[in-house]
């Protein structure tokens, strides 16, 4: 039996503890935040009887490592799969975007060469396996190619810009569409109660088989004094471990693990990411009329925010008290004004907007805001990003990392989240 230390207590650092306590490990969680759940966590009114996420997550009915995860708990009939409708931004309209027939009636790629292209890049790229062949490609290269300029640019290229920015944009790879297109499906799933539901479950089974989960204990140091002796780690006192398990965000690896070497810690500063701005709004009415759900939002038609999801077209109003939750937000790099902004501010910057989807949207429809930041949300996979992605081992005996930056060629979700948590815990009970 090992003694094991896990930083952070999000899906990663819960379903790696949950493994290793499985092969009968002791266990213990470090968790800077008074909450379980990282990025995925939520929040609760007191009249509110399910939970709404801080940045807005959901599961895909092809989320396996999840939904594996979640049958091994048993929890499978508290996973809910409505059908929400998804739409499209053209020529100042929303259309529905959520299947086949509806990618075809959309009128933005007229009704000729254009639709075959977008119809045979988007089979090709389901069917095929050979994502490293696509990943010294950038998306902008490639697509452009493929599918043509046209193409691209009504359909692909908003989503990029606004996944990545102007900086990023044409330098995103292939390989991260691919995994897009190949692990994603139109069918949305979310947990009864909400994420955090699932979260604080999760958890409760973990210390019902005794993991020790430290909460609002944030690790300031770890390192290891010896080759053959314990890890230490450092939080409001010293505590030693036989193996560590690392699953914050890069920069904050390197803070921690100072000893780490010179090439190991310049691969993890050489990583790139966007943060996220989320602002979560409850109103007194339906915004959209037409019942739609999320909204894909071009940053040339001049929208504040990358998308808006009306939740409560989503999930009934009644698990929050009747009001309508409604998010918009952006992926924006930590520099962004919109990191220094107040709450009030940029309501301002935000409520004009919201009169484009229904006219009839006042000021005083809003009941109450919540505003939320990060500034690590979106890993940026560059050319041949394979290459540049840190081992979950690193070269400091007994230390391991698992990120969002290592699921790549797959995006960033508590789906991915979970396999590589997995992933670390097996990598630790293989090495003595």
């Amino acid at each position: 039996m090992k003694k094991i230390a896990i930083i952070g207590a999000g899906f990663s650092g819960m379903a790696a503890a949950y493994d290793l306590r499985k092969a009968g490990h002791e266990v213990t969680i470090y968790e800077s935040a008074d909450y379980v759940g990282g990025l995925a966590s939520g929040f609760k009114e007191p009249n509110w009887d399910w939970s709404v996420e801080k940045f807005y997550h959901h599961w895909f009915a092809s989320d396996k490592h999840m939904l594996a995860l979640i049958k091994e708990l048993g929890w499978e009939d508290k996973v809910l799969f409505p059908r929400p409708y998804t739409v499209m931004y053209h020529a100042g309209k929303f259309y529905p975007f959520d299947s086949i027939l509806k990618a075809l009636l959309f009128p933005g790629l007229g009704f000729g060469i254009h639709k075959i292209r977008f119809g045979l890049v988007g089979m090709y790229l389901r069917l095929t396996n050979n994502w490293k062949a696509l990943e010294k490609y950038t998306v902008d290269e490639w697509l452009r190619k493929w599918a043509g300029d046209k193409v691209y640019e009504m359909m692909w290229q908003p989503l990029v810009i606004g996944k990545f920015g102007e900086r990023y944009y044409k330098q995103v790879n292939m390989a991260w569409m691919w995994a897009r297109l190949k692990a994603r499906t139109t069918r949305l799933g979310t947990f009864e109660g909400g994420f955090q539901n699932f979260a604080d479950r999760f958890a409760e089974i973990l210390r019902e088989q005794r993991v020790e989960i430290r909460l609002q204990t944030p690790v300031t140091r770890i390192w290891r004094e010896q080759d053959t002796g314990p890890v230490s780690v450092e939080c409001e006192r010293i505590e030693r471990y036989d193996k560590v398990l690392i699953t914050l965000a890069p920069e904050a690896m390197t803070r921690l693990v100072p000893s780490l070497p010179g090439e190991y810690l310049r691969g993890l500063r050489n990583l790139k990411s966007m943060g996220a701005v989320v602002m979560t709004l409850a109103l007194k009415h339906q915004l959209s009329e037409d019942g739609y759900y999320w909204y894909n939002l071009p940053k040339s038609a001049g929208y504040p925010f990358l998308a808006l999801v009306e939740h409560t077209n989503y999930v009934s109003p009644q698990h929050f008290g009747g009001n309508h939750i409604v998010y918009v937000g952006d992926y924006l790099e930590p520099e962004h004004e919109f990191f220094r902004l107040s709450q009030e501010q940029l309501l301002e910057r935000f409520l004009p907007a919201l009169k484009k989807f229904n006219p009839k949207f006042e000021r005083d429809w809003v009941r109450k805001t919540w505003l939320f930041r990060t500034a690590y949300a979106q890993p940026v996979p560059l050319r041949q990003h394979s290459q540049n992605i840190p081992p979950i081992q690193t070269p400091v005996e007994g230390v391991y990392f698992a990120s969002m930056s290592q699921v790549y060629p797959w995006d960033r979700g508590t789906n991915f989240a979970a396999e590589i948590g997995r992933r670390a815990a097996r990598e630790m009970m293989e090495k003595n």
